[in-house]
Formats: structure tokens, C-alpha cells, sequence
């Protein structure tokens, strides 16, 4: 795992208009050494891929397609971060003004000593905030 992968980054490998040199550069890293990703993850993904379909985005086929291929790499669910999800999460959304999901991103780099991608502006902030090395932009 060479990295901690939010669903920001992983969204724009699935649609051309969203994806930048940065995040396929990202792709072609989870794809060599992998990354890791907080247990709320696949949901996330999932759900943005069905919202998709539903604005007429994706078509059915193509939403399960992509859905396929996220899956297919090599990508670690970290299980402990629903139990620091009471202490630790909590109070990195407290300290950062964060939702609670995307402070699952941030409590997993740092718990990891990891570097975090992500295009969320408000996560990037509070990862430099804390020393958090970033990737995506």
C-alpha cells in the first residue's frame, strides 16, 4: 500500500471529464504498489456511481463495469477504521470542522503514516494541518 485513496480521486477514473494527469498518475500507482482505503470506501463509491445512473450519466451496464474495475484493484479495506470511528475520527472532525467520512480518510493516513489522495478541499487542508503528505492535485 503506497497510499491512503479517497473516493475524489478514485470518482474521476470513471469519468473522462473529471480525470486530470494527477489522479491517473494516482491510478497507475494503486494499480503497481495499491492503496488502502477507510471501510466506508466501496459505499461511497458505489453510492456515487448509482447517483450516476440515476442523473443519466452512466448507463446501467457501464455504472456495473466500473464498479467491476474499482474492485478489481488492488485496493485494502482497513476494518480497524470502524472501530477508531468513536475516538479518533470523532475528534479529527471536531479539530478540522470535517465530516465524519472524510475524516476517516484523514485518521487512516495518519494512523498509517500514509499520504493521503484526495481532491477534497477541505481534507487537503486539514492534512497539511497536521503534516499529512498529500497526492492529487
Amino acid at each position: 500500500m503506497s497510499f491512503v485513496l479517497d473516493s475524489s480521486v478514485a470518482l474521476t477514473w470513471c469519468f473522462e471529464d473529471e480525470r486530470t494527469e494527477a489522479t491517473y498518475a494516482l491510478l497507475v500507482r494503486v494499480v503497481d504498489t495499491g492503496a488502502v482505503v477507510p471501510v466506508l470506501w466501496p459505499l461511497e463509491v458505489l453510492n456515487a456511481l448509482a447517483m450516476a445512473e440515476r442523473r443519466k450519466r452512466v448507463e446501467r451496464d457501464t455504472r456495473h463495469r466500473l464498479a467491476g474495475l474499482l474492485r478489481e484493484l488492488p485496493i485494502r479495506v482497513d476494518l480497524d477504521s470502524a472501530a477508531v470511528a468513536w475516538t479518533d475520527t470523532a475528534a479529527l472532525a471536531d479539530q478540522h470542522e470535517l465530516t465524519l467520512y472524510d475524516a476517516s480518510y484523514l485518521e487512516l493516513a495518519r494512523r498509517l503514516s500514509l499520504p493521503l489522495g484526495t481532491l477534497d478541499g477541505a481534507l487537503r487542508k486539514a492534512a497539511a494541518a497536521i503534516h499529512v503528505p498529500l497526492l492529487g492535485k
